[in-house]
């Protein structure tokens, strides 16, 4: 009896086995038709896609190429590839992520230039300015407003782009404020002057 039964159960799985394989034949079957019909095929997503890349770096040489006319010479100001890059001391008091006056007015110059370049790209272009935040590898006290340096450079990330959104006319889905902490360093020696290059902000135009 025993026997039996067990061969009674084991036609009842095998019998059920067999029914998913033909449902999953019948989707599988289904969903290749579903590609077939669709109107547009990857390879020319991918061909669109690098046209608007190919595209966004002529308006990024635009807004560089702007940007060195304005900042030439400027102390703590500079362009590294397709990159602005800002010392943490010209916009922010030693551990604070407050935009001071100077570092509003530096700001406000950079964003008055987006707001040209920006007008000119076409809509079909997904564009962002990414503001990275970084610091150096001094740990932080603890006791103050930010736990870690981590949380010190997403503070700044932010200040810069609450204040192109609330004051200077930048549309927030046009913005993305990052924090990399003291992990991201452009000097890895363990000098005063590594530490305060490292201490930095940086803006890239960008495709999302």
């Amino acid at each position: 009896m025993q026997v039996q039964t067990l061969g009674q159960d084991l036609n009842a799985a095998l019998a059920r086995a067999a029914s998913e394989e033909r449902k999953r034949r019948i989707l599988e079957e289904a969903e290749r038709a579903r590609l077939d019909a669709a109107p547009v095929t990857p390879a020319k997503d991918a061909k669109a896609s690098g046209t608007q890349v190919k595209d966004l770096v002529n308006y990024r040489s635009e807004f560089f190429g702007k940007l060195r006319e304005l900042l030439t010479d400027q102390e703590g100001v500079r362009i590294e590839g397709d990159r602005l890059v800002f010392s943490s001391e010209v916009l922010f008091d030693p551990g604070s992520a407050d935009l001071s006056p100077e570092g509003q007015f530096e700001i406000a110059k950079v964003a008055r230039i987006l707001r040209g370049v920006a007008a000119e790209i076409p809509s079909e272009i997904d564009w962002v300015i990414r503001v990275d935040g970084h610091t150096d590898n001094v740990p932080l006290s603890g006791t103050g407003r930010f736990a870690d340096n981590w949380e010190l450079s997403q503070g700044r990330a932010l200040s810069v782009v609450r204040y192109m959104v609330d004051f200077l006319g930048i549309a927030p889905d046009r913005l993305s404020a990052n924090g990399f902490g003291e992990y991201q360093p452009i000097n890895p020696v363990d000098t005063p002057e590594a530490r305060a290059q490292n201490r930095r902000i940086e803006l890239k135009l960008t495709q999302k």
